[in-house]
């Protein structure tokens, strides 16, 4: 009862589902998603645990965050807590010469469907459910004594040949993936277990790390290889996603490349019980890109900005972005990284509003906004920035 609510929906359905996928014992049979989990946890020293379910359905569906907008938390959650999280731990290096549990994982992660597994368990799995800001929902745990596949992964020609190309860097196969379609989710799996870079540099990376890692060095390509290189889009451009009780609101301007995220968790929500004043909290970039990391809004930075750059790169069009994002109060749990991403790719999939003026575009977002505009305006750095910026144009005006 920790959110206030008179009962928990999130909760009564995932009792329900745990009955429903009551493991048995030590010896368990099912599919994966394909999905690993890698904690961070006593790096170098790592857990990696494949996720695997005994529902007889298709659960390659379960770890594919590229299809989950529209659904609701309630289900979200159901689906992902049939998944067993068996966890071994592995020294990050043994990615370079895996073990035969380590080599069986890698080649799951690999395959384009789910794959039946066995596993041996320390001991049965008890019901429970962790959550976590950077990944879905997480299900019953145990510890992972011995994995076996069986049946042979389905792997894509193109994978199987990169991953085994010792010589190429991750941040190359990745590009080359991701270009020929592949989803960043799957490419996230691939560097999570230690399947990408040259061969002596390989290691297997916590899955918070990856999912960034991911999201930042494909936004960078895509930003610098093609979005700098376009034509400043005419106007000024509002679109608006409200999913998962986050409300976000996309505004492109008609200027060099840039990017700030400015994200608010409204008071009254379970993370801002005892404050009565609203949070704002930013990180940005110029032109010129970012030299550290954007530790205030952290991993949704980076997805944010992918799904920016993934459309300005379609569209063949330049702009500077800002993205508000304001956090309900009935956002109880966390659900993942993925759900910006999604957010935001979905709703510049929409037509927005558009303006010929900043002023413009500012006066109808602040009839949007809960939050009143002017805290917006005097913690954006980037509407600081445009404000003040003298326009070649202005010279010749004067003249």
């Amino acid at each position: 009862m920790f959110c206030g609510l008179g009962y928990c929906p999130l909760l009564t359905s995932y009792s329900a589902k745990a009955k429903a996928t009551a493991f048995s014992g030590e010896l368990f049979r099912g599919a994966s998603p394909p999905s690993v989990f890698v904690s961070w946890q006593n790096y170098p020293k790592v857990t990696v645990s494949p996720l695997s379910t005994n529902i007889s359905e298709d659960v390659s569906f379960f770890d594919s965050p590229e299809k989950w907008y529209g659904l609701s938390a309630e289900r979200i959650i159901e689906m992902r807590s049939s998944l067993l999280m068996a966890g071994k731990k592995f020294y990050v290096y043994s990615a370079q010469k895996p073990a035969q549990d380590l080599q069986a994982i890698q080649e799951l992660v690999m395959s384009s469907s789910d794959v039946s597994v066995e596993l041996t368990l320390e001991k049965k799995p008890g019901a429970e459910l962790s959550f976590c800001n950077f990944f879905g929902p997480i299900g019953p745990k145990a510890t992972l004594q011995k994995i076996k596949l069986v049946e042979n992964p389905k792997i894509d020609r193109k994978v199987d040949y990169l991953v085994h190309d010792y010589d190429a860097s991750a941040i190359e196969v990745i590009m080359e993936l991701y270009e020929k379609g592949f989803n960043t989710s799957f490419l996230q799996k691939l560097l999570n277990i230690g399947l990408l870079g040259r061969g002596n540099k390989r290691k297997i990376v916590p899955t918070r790390w990856a999912i960034t890692a991911v999201d930042s060095n494909v936004s960078k390509k895509l930003i610098e290889n093609y979005v700098k290189e376009y034509e400043k889009i005419d106007l000024y451009e509002v679109y608006n996603s409200f999913y998962l009780d986050n409300d976000f609101w996309v505004l492109l301007l008609p200027e060099k490349w840039s990017f700030e995220q400015l994200e608010c968790w409204l008071p009254g929500s379970v993370w801002m019980q005892k404050e009565k004043e609203h949070h704002i909290i930013q990180d940005h970039e110029l032109y010129n890109g970012r030299k550290n990391y954007a530790e205030n809004v952290e991993g949704a930075y980076y997805a944010a900005r992918l799904a920016v750059a993934e459309h300005l790169t379609k569209r063949k069009k330049q702009a500077a972005c800002i993205v508000f994002r304001e956090i309900s109060e009935k956002y109880a749990v966390p659900l993942g990284v993925w759900q910006i991403r999604e957010n935001v790719r979905y709703a510049l999939k929409q037509k927005p509003v558009c303006f010929c003026t900043l002023d413009d575009a500012i006066a109808f977002l602040s009839g949007k906004l809960k939050i009143p505009i002017e805290q917006y305006l005097k913690a954006s750095e980037l509407i600081k920035h445009f404000k003040k910026q003298k326009k070649i144009a202005q010279w010749f005006d004067k003249n």
